[in-house]
């Protein structure tokens, strides 16, 4: 083979292994959440998960979208059930959406703290980007509490380098008249309320899959 010969196949190789890595489809988008991920109360596909996944159609991201959230849950949990969710879709970004239950349930932030840690590690170790969704506990539970609770997300969030969305209820439970967008548990937000929810996340998520 003469020089101009090795240099187009050379060449032709090197074009081909570049398509080829840019052809591989990414992993989908994995949201491992609690019952405000889990359409609970909800008829399915309404809940800014399934929102999530038709916008993102809508704008021609041909993404997919693996609801992992169960109603109940907290970062001990999310944090037990990662590893084989990550193994199993092996995403190319995560959403959590835990530690509310953490807080209801009165357990010490730190080991909420510890295991939303733990979770962005693996999730970085898979080499998945990772977006935390931020909570805030009601006036009742104390101004050190809620403060510190507040804090959590963004400790993290900062530590690890991950998106962050500060506060994911933002235009639901902090506005007047908020009953009005939540079931009658004052807990779960309604159908009206889960298209404020996806607006809340979709600054933060777009730029993370741009």
């Amino acid at each position: 083979m003469d020089r101009r010969h090795f240099n187009a196949a050379a060449g032709a190789l090197t074009l081909g292994v570049a398509l080829s890595a840019w052809a591989k489809p990414k992993g989908p988008i994995l949201v491992v959440g609690d019952s405000l991920s889990a359409e609970y109360g909800l008829k399915r596909g309404s809940g800014w998960v399934a929102l999530m996944e038709l916008r993102l159609r809508q704008q021609g991201k041909s993404i997919p979208v693996v609801n992992a959230s169960i109603s109940g849950d907290t970062t001990s949990g999310g944090l037990s059930r990662l590893p084989a969710l990550l193994a199993q879709h092996q995403p190319q970004l995560v959403v959590i959406e835990l530690g509310g239950n953490d807080a209801l349930r009165g357990l010490p932030l730190k080991t909420s703290k510890d295991n939303m840690l733990a979770m962005v590690q693996a999730c970085q170790d898979a080499k998945a980007k990772v977006l935390l969704l931020g909570m805030q506990m009601p006036p009742n539970y104390g101004p050190e509490y809620s403060a510190k609770f507040v804090a959590l997300y963004a400790e993290v969030a900062k530590s690890k380098g991950t998106g962050l969305v500060p506060f994911f209820l933002k235009g639901v439970a902090d506005v007047p008249q908020s009953d009005t967008l939540f079931q009658s548990d004052r807990i779960h937000p309604l159908e009206a309320a889960h298209p404020i929810l996806l607006n809340n996340v979709w600054p933060a998520l777009s730029k993370l899959i741009a």
